[in-house]
């Protein structure tokens, strides 16, 4: 089976356009997002509808626990806060009703998928554990691979023999080790914050235990005119190049 994860669109339209024909070109079936559909882009709304007419499921970001539980808008820095809330008046009442429903986590083929930090944390980001608190983690780990996003970053995190081993991932395909426990940062379909302006997302496949980076390009400065246009702000479209 091959799986195509993807994560934090962030309203980013044009991109994921992109990469759903990326992975269409491939034949791969079966498609997960792990959340921040929503948040600094110009076109959320669209995000969701066009995830859910191709029945993509999606799992809870903080940007959408954002809008669900606003008591959880005090874990935002100023200018995300900001534009969460003005995203909400880009939402319509359908696409505010479903961020309520998605889940947390999600188990598909044996890997477990959730938005910030296994086994079910929304909120909680890949690099707030260090390489001394790590192994505590895979050792509770009943799972040999767990996906995560929210980072808006490229990251792989291995424990072989009770070590842990952190390296950055790169475009291609890799094999994973059969006796190794894995966490995989997947990056960002409509925000990458890895030095490369392509949108990302990643293929595994579980039959020959391989992970496949994809970088694909799209039309940045359409989305970044969009944003200006809205009243959004700059930062947030300078930050896609």
């Amino acid at each position: 089976m091959k799986l195509a994860v993807i994560s934090d669109i962030h309203g980013n339209l044009e991109a994921l356009k992109k990469v759903l024909a990326d992975i269409d070109s491939i034949g791969i079936e079966t498609v997960v997002c792990l959340g921040d559909n929503i948040g600094y882009g110009p076109e959320p709304d669209q995000v969701i509808k066009l995830l859910r007419s191709r029945n993509i499921p999606s799992l809870m970001g903080n940007h959408e626990l954002g809008l669900v539980d606003k008591d959880s808008l005090h874990g935002f820095n100023p200018q995300a806060r900001r534009s969460l809330l003005q995203t909400e008046q880009f939402l319509s009442q359908e696409s505010l009703a479903y961020l309520k429903t998605l889940p947390v986590n999600m188990f598909v083929d044996d890997c477990l998928l959730v938005h910030g930090f296994p086994p079910d944390s929304v909120s909680t980001y890949l690099f707030q554990f260090s390489r001394t608190k790590l192994p505590k983690i895979f050792k509770k780990m009943e799972y040999d691979l767990c996906m995560v996003g929210h980072t808006h970053e490229l990251l792989l995190i291995s424990y072989t023999n009770g070590r842990v081993s952190t390296a950055p991932l790169s475009e291609g395909v890799q094999t994973l080790a059969a006796e190794s426990k894995y966490i995989v940062n997947v990056g960002s379909v409509g925000q990458p914050r890895d030095g490369n302006d392509n949108a990302k997302y990643v293929i595994w496949e579980s039959e020959t235990r391989t992970l496949e980076v994809r970088f694909v390009p799209y039309d940045i400065r359409k989305t970044a005119e969009k944003i200006i246009a809205l009243g959004l702000q700059k930062a947030h479209a300078d930050r896609l190049w």
